[in-house]
């Protein structure tokens, strides 16, 4: 078993209470995440497209939501009501930043789920698959 699994099998049991935990401090780390491995990676129209949008990913396992939105240089936590609802199990998206499940196979089987502007969902998607694994 790897760290990853350690940390999702230590932390399923807290499920109740990480979901009533505040978003904020997940949400800050994540976006301190996505400005380091991931926005050096984004096209500039991409970003452009990006910029102001708000964005939930749940990690539906574990109970937790973030809040994100891109400013125009780098991406914060955010709070309101998101354009775009991303929801998949913590073990799924992280095969999926590490280039070892794709996207389409992840909504097709279930574990991927959006709402809310799919346009621009769909455009995210798509600058994920251009960039490839964040990391390894």
């Amino acid at each position: 078993m790897n760290a990853i699994d350690t940390a999702l099998q230590l932390a399923a049991p807290w499920r109740g209470v990480l979901r009533r935990l505040p978003t904020r401090p997940p949400s800050w780390l994540a976006a301190l995440a996505l400005d380091a491995l991931l926005l050096p990676r984004m096209d500039p129209a991409t970003l452009q497209a990006c910029r102001g949008r708000m964005v939930e990913l749940e990690l539906s396992d574990l109970g937790l939501r973030m809040g994100l939105r891109f400013d125009g240089t780098r991406f914060r936590a955010a709070r309101g009501v998101p354009e775009l609802r991303v929801r998949a199990p913590a073990r799924a998206l992280l095969r999926l930043l590490r280039g070892q499940d794709d996207a389409d196979r992840l909504f097709f089987d279930g574990n991927l789920v959006m709402q809310g502007d799919t346009e621009f969902g769909l455009l995210l998607k798509n600058q994920l698959d251009a960039i490839g694994p964040l990391w390894s």
